[in-house]
């Protein structure tokens, strides 16, 4: 979110957190970069003049009617075979007009007016549901979805994690943009390896223990002011803290696989407690509040850092910023946003 940054994950599929010009910001959605906020919803017309959803072909097993103005989701129970049913950018307000299609493995609804989460119960094979940028208050209506292996509810009005922790094949979670507070009801999430929850009101990172696959984790733009409560954590891969109010580097010993760790926009002051990271290969802390290359000489045992951000802190402004860098950590590739020659 700063120069040459993107934006921190808010959209869907934050199946892999974008890498883009700049730390802090990456995507949570499908057709984004994870760090940032996603795409901006599309707003709904001026006059909601609807479409009638007409379907034809009987054999169809995946639909694609996105920004079709369809105001209503019918005339579907001819498709026994549909798999996938994409209806992105539309004016649905309800959930409706699904019970004959328990062959549906994706389902799609992201960006439209849907208030509530309802009449799922026929979606047995359901492994994909996106409900993000709607008007979602509250999880609920999956207690059915026993298949469901990635849930996106981001950029909706939610205010508290509740009513997902039945579900035994969940392996991502997408909640960014929300309203949440607090992290809690996770428990038995054994399978979960990507959590996101970027762009909320969240003050302490807690109740994780129980997600001993979790790979991926999104805490960007909230009110953390600690790192803590990670122990358990040891498969963690990518951690993302960004814009938040941290100001220590701790807590993080049981990280050993973690490849990318992006801290970038808080108040840290020193670099420290990554020397144990062997695999750690990107690290984002621009927007800080180093000044002392001795944080510098600290890393020059993680000998597979390529990216390197430390833009807009104080060490910064050394004229001889870039060239120190590069002849203090020789493997690194990139230096903020450019590339090393």
């Amino acid at each position: 979110m700063a120069d040459n940054q993107d934006t921190p994950m808010a959209n869907n599929e934050a199946d892999e957190v974008p890498k883009g010009d700049g730390p802090s910001q990456k995507k949570q959605g499908k057709d984004d970069a994870p760090g940032s906020p996603p795409q901006d919803a599309t707003p709904p017309p001026g006059n909601e003049d609807t479409q009638e959803l007409i379907v034809i072909n009987e054999n169809t097993e995946e639909l694609d009617l996105n920004h079709g103005r369809i105001g209503k989701i019918e005339n579907l129970e001819p498709l026994k075979h549909l798999q996938r049913l994409y209806l992105r950018w539309n004016l649905i307000k309800k959930i409706e007009g699904l019970d004959t299609l328990s062959t549906l493995v994706e389902l799609e609804l992201y960006d439209n007016q849907i208030v509530t989460i309802e009449n799922l119960d026929n979606l047995v094979n359901l492994e994909i549901l996106d409900l993000s940028f709607n008007r979602i208050k509250e999880i609920s209506g999956l207690e059915n979805l026993l298949n469901l292996k990635k849930l996106f509810i981001s950029s909706n009005k939610i205010t508290e994690i509740k009513n997902v922790n039945h579900l035994p094949k969940l392996e991502l979670l997408e909640l960014g943009d929300n309203r949440i507070r607090e992290i809690k009801n996770l428990e038995g999430l054994k399978t979960l390896k990507q959590l996101y929850l970027g762009k909320n009101k969240i003050s302490k990172i807690q109740n994780l223990d129980d997600l001993s696959s979790l790979e991926i984790l999104v805490l960007q733009s909230n009110r953390i002011t600690k790192i803590e409560n990670l122990d358990l954590l040891t498969n963690l891969e990518q951690l993302y803290i960004s814009e938040n109010g941290i100001t220590t580097m701790e807590n993080m010993e049981s990280q050993g696989k973690l490849q990318t760790l992006d801290l970038a926009m808080n108040r840290i002051t020193v670099i420290d407690n990554v020397r144990h990271m062997s695999d750690l290969e990107e690290l984002w802390l621009n927007d800080n509040q180093i000044s002392e290359w001795s944080s510098v000489d600290y890393l020059q045992d993680n000998k597979k850092l390529a990216t390197i951000y430390l833009e807009r802190n104080p060490i910064a402004s050394d004229p001889a910023y870039r060239r120190k860098l590069k002849l203090t950590l020789p493997s690194l590739q990139q230096i903020d946003a450019t590339l090393c020659r």
